[in-house]
């Protein structure tokens, strides 16, 4: 392949977004390993626990379970915007077990950056999802089509027949 059809030599930054009950993210990042693509990967806090206390745990006990909340999103929103922010490429993973409200923050907040846009849920979430798979610039169905969008934007290559 010539040399001029290949994204110029830097890791890309990977975000991904979402669901966090899965091994989506794990998948991703085995095949990018195997693959040996120039990609970098980050992601919110996944341990829901550590999501859910890191407010109170880091600025102390608040007086009821909305406060614990909003501190608690304002901590894990530092990490958030930030890495949204450096990422070159946002993957947002909406699953089964939840209605995912974060999720689907995370898609718009990288849309009105402009950041190129990848979601991934089953098609039965097609009909809810509309206005967010509109503003992403792919819409995949398992974790193993993310990886083949990202091989193709960084050398052309697609992916072998599965």
């Amino acid at each position: 392949m010539s040399r001029l059809a290949r994204v110029p030599a830097m890791p890309w930054h990977v975000y991904l977004s979402g669901e966090i009950h899965s091994s989506w993210r794990a998948r991703i990042a085995n095949q990018i390993d195997e693959e040996e693509l120039d990609v970098e990967l980050s992601a919110p806090v996944t341990d829901h626990a550590s999501s859910d206390d890191c407010g109170v745990a880091i600025l102390g006990e608040q007086p009821n379970s909305f406060w614990k909340d909003h501190i608690g999103a304002g901590v894990n929103a530092i990490r958030t915007r930030t890495l949204i922010e450096q990422a070159d490429v946002v993957v947002v993973r909406f699953g089964d077990q939840y209605r995912q409200w974060n999720a689907a923050f995370d898609a718009g907040y990288a849309a009105a950056l402009g950041k190129p846009l990848i979601t991934l849920h089953p098609e039965e979430h097609d009909h809810a999802l509309k206005e967010v798979d509109r503003a992403a610039l792919a819409v995949a169905r398992e974790p193993e089509q993310v990886v083949d969008i990202l091989r193709y934007v960084l050398d052309g290559t697609l992916p072998r027949r599965r």
